[in-house]
């Protein structure tokens, strides 16, 4: 009514930055009990929580990739699944089947290991492609379909994969279709020489503590939902989308012949979305350029496709993402 003051409507976030970094602290703090350093490897794996993204971490045997995701999940107060990949997994050992019960002479829907929140798909490299087609669908779409029944899975739900670079017996290359329902590949490194030590000290421990429960769904779910309420300004999103194009345009960017084919938008929209949790994980309110530099490696290194001739000059697609980031200005 005229002559009343007037009050600004005032947007409150969910959780506000410095709620926000003390969320990720606990998280972070909790694992950092059980894993040495991996700080990058750690904060990436809650950007992917926050942006409701899969995983697939790449790394040589022994380096912790299993221990650190089943650490997270058990830091959370979700369900968890995993499944050990093999070369004798079915679609139904993973998604589930109708089994007939002669007593009643109906068929019975018994869902699959899938029906989880945070699944570890350990080797993930190791099935043949029937299993992996199977995943499609749940990766993309967050349902399954057994029998001519679809059944949506539950939220939040998430894939955490991880494959072997190294040995080849054994393992199938992932269809380009699944790579791109990764939000991002991460490749995990050999730990410098102290946190080496520190691993030595670690492992003679007699009585490891377990894993406390530190954040809620009910938490999770307000950090996503704050995590995309996180402000990008039209030129960060003409930045991405100027990153995303390099990669299908080597030429323009010193890359002539070394790309046989680049992203596609998808990536295009996992970036911006990995770079908004990026910035909540930092405590910061919009995004800025250093997050998408920071995160495009791991989001576009599984997009692009490097030549033969880049191949034949041991040109990998890091050294192409490198590269771009280089030639496309920062805003």
């Amino acid at each position: 009514m005229d002559g009343e003051p007037q009050h600004p409507v005032v947007f409150v976030m969910p959780h506000s930055p410095s709620s926000a970094l003390h969320s990720v602290a606990a998280l972070t703090n909790e694992i950092g009990r059980f894993i040495v350093g991996q700080g990058a490897l750690i904060e990436r794996l809650i950007v992917a929580l926050l942006a409701q993204g899969h995983v697939l971490l790449e790394g040589v045997p022994g380096l912790a990739k299993t221990r650190t995701l089943s650490i997270l999940t058990r830091c959370l107060s979700v369900q968890m699944g995993r499944i050990q990949f093999t070369p004798d997994l079915l679609p139904s050992d993973l998604i589930g089947t109708e089994v007939y019960r002669p007593q009643t002479g109906e068929f019975v829907t018994r869902k699959g290991p899938l029906f989880t929140n945070l699944l570890l798909a350990d080797e993930i490299n190791r099935a043949p492609a029937k299993v992996q087609s199977a995943l499609l669908q749940a990766m993309q779409e967050r349902c399954v379909t057994i029998g001519e029944e679809t059944y949506p899975l539950p939220s939040p739900f998430v894939v955490l994969a991880t494959q072997n670079p190294i040995e080849q017996e054994g393992t199938y290359r992932l269809p380009e279709a699944q790579l791109d329902r990764f939000l991002m590949k991460i490749i995990v490194s050999y730990p410098s020489f102290d946190e080496e030590l520190e691993i030595l000290r670690m492992v003679i421990e007699e009585d490891e503590p377990t894993p406390r429960a530190v954040i809620t769904p009910e938490q999770l779910a307000d950090m996503q939902r704050a995590a995309r309420a996180v402000h990008t300004d039209p030129r960060i999103d003409a930045y991405i989308v100027s990153l995303v194009h390099a990669t299908r345009r080597g030429d323009a960017h010193g890359l002539g012949g070394m790309i046989d084919w680049g992203a596609s938008p998808r990536a295009g929209i996992a970036l911006k979305s990995c770079a908004k949790s990026l910035a909540y994980v930092r405590g910061r309110e919009f995004v800025t350029p250093d997050e998408v530099i920071d995160l495009a490696p791991d989001v576009l290194r599984h997009r692009v496709l490097p030549s033969f001739e880049a191949e034949a000059q041991g040109i990998s697609a890091d050294d192409i993402v490198r590269q771009i980031l280089r030639s496309v200005s920062t805003p």
